[in-house]
């Protein structure tokens, strides 16, 4: 019988467990799911936006599976230096598949980018979507304008979050001081800014027309900075999705202002070059306009724009960090694979595999990852009659627990819910999430005693 561990317990990891359980080539195999968080899911509980119902709902089928006789979700468990060694779970168990994503995010390299009121689009994300290790508030703290740099789909959610008043965000999960920090917000100029042309952003149509249908919201855009894209006169070329991206657009830019207390600018064609400080703290950026330089990409054209700003997003994309005890390709920000299996050295490593953005980047949507842990899945399986060779502990979680872990198991989560429910309802709202380790822990472990 094969005993796996998966770690990480966001879509990737999830679907790599549901493949190995409901699969016949090899019977029986059993599945830990390990994560470092109290409480699975991954980015569908912390990357989704809360506004966000419908994709968040996708919890509900990752539940099922983490509900299975034979998968076991161990929350709270570091995997490296400061936790179980990755040499320690390959003791324990017959393979390991990391699922463990892309850690952080891309950085621009321009001078003041480190300068106070200058964020990563993640730590916002990570803010109003309560993960325990989320920066305090802080963000829109004596903000009146904001700048996002960016324009996929991560760059449109904080952008409508910023736009978004109390009645629209009390309904969600979001935890209760960035719920009341947003709800004071006095940001009322947001632009969001790409350095290519609008047929080449990156966000889908759907989460683009979100903002066209915020109240209280004026979206604005420049049709003489639009005409800049060649492809904006005749978008007939583009692909489907960039072609209704491009035609949304050019009805923004062609229809009356309509007014409202907040007013989202989109913005094109300018790359940032330094964050200007002003009284210690970032003040505006400034931004070299570019033009297309015929083979996809822009050139810089030595005119420059600065937009006040006392909040800057940064949303340019994420990166893999190394996992201690693996190899790592620093270039792609991902670990060396073939098909999923590890690599070292250029040869495969027994047991050892990866899924999802640690495998192959931070590309896709949440769909993705199932033919992605399909493959790595599929690999695995034709590996077993070698792997199940080895001799294991009967049962890696009591090893786990001799040597001092105190995991959260499938109870300590179902108690986490149940406290973010309670708390709800005494703020008048629906679930609320609990935002910092201490009271993650403190209700699962109040339940499991």
């Amino acid at each position: 019988m094969l005993h796996v561990a998966v770690v990480g317990s966001g879509p990737s990891g999830v679907y790599a467990a549901q493949g190995l359980v409901q699969q016949s080539q090899v019977p029986g195999v059993r599945v830990d799911v390990l994560d470092r968080l109290p409480c699975p899911y991954g980015l569908v509980r912390y990357g989704v936006a809360p506004d966000h119902e419908k994709i968040k709902s996708l919890q509900n089928n990752l539940r099922t599976v983490l509900e299975h006789e034979r998968v076991r979700f161990l929350g709270g468990v570091q995997v490296g230096p400061d936790g179980v060694p990755t040499s320690r779970l390959r003791e324990l168990y017959h393979a390991v598949v990391y699922c463990v994503g892309a850690a952080t995010d891309r950085r621009l390299g321009v001078p003041g980018e480190e300068l106070p009121g200058s964020w990563s689009a993640t730590e916002f994300v990570s803010w109003y979507s309560a993960h325990p290790d989320a920066a305090p508030d802080g963000f829109v703290l004596g903000a009146r304008a904001a700048v996002v740099i960016g324009v996929g789909n991560v760059a449109v959610d904080v952008t409508r979050m910023l736009a978004r008043g109390a009645a629209e965000l009390s309904p969600t999960d979001m935890p209760q001081a960035a719920l009341a920090a947003l709800s004071h917000s006095q940001v009322r100029e947001i632009q969001m800014v790409g350095r290519r042309g609008p047929s080449q952003a990156r966000f889908t149509t759907k989460e683009l027309r979100e903002l066209g249908a915020l109240p209280d919201t004026e979206v604005v855009v420049d049709p003489e900075e639009l005409a800049l894209d060649p492809a904006y006169t005749d978008p007939s070329g583009l692909p489907a999705a960039q072609r209704r991206n491009v035609e949304v657009l050019r009805g923004w830019a062609t229809q009356p202002p309509r007014g409202g207390s907040r007013r989202i600018r989109l913005r094109f064609f300018l790359r940032p070059v330094e964050f200007l400080a002003d009284q210690g703290s970032v003040g505006a950026v400034r931004f070299e306009r570019t033009a297309p330089d015929g083979h996809g990409g822009v050139t810089g054209t030595g005119r420059y724009e600065d937009i006040d700003a006392q909040l800057v997003l940064r949303s340019v994309g994420y990166r893999g960090v190394p996992i201690d005890g693996l190899p790592f390709d620093a270039e792609h920000g991902t670990v060396p694979h073939l098909a999923g299996r590890v690599l070292r050295d250029n040869s495969v490593a027994p047991g050892e595999y990866v899924a999802g953005w640690i495998k192959r980047g931070p590309t896709g949507v949440i769909g993705t990852n199932r033919p992605c842990a399909k493959e790595t899945v599929s690999s695995l399986l034709e590996d077993a009659p070698v792997l199940a060779r080895r001799e294991l502990p009967d049962d890696p979680l009591a090893a786990l627990r001799a040597e001092g872990l105190r995991p959260v198991e499938w109870a300590g989560w179902r108690a986490i819910e149940q406290a973010e429910l309670e708390l709800g309802a005494s703020l008048g709202r629906g679930v609320v999430k609990l935002p910092d380790w201490d009271s993650l822990l403190a209700a699962a472990r109040a339940r499991a005693s």
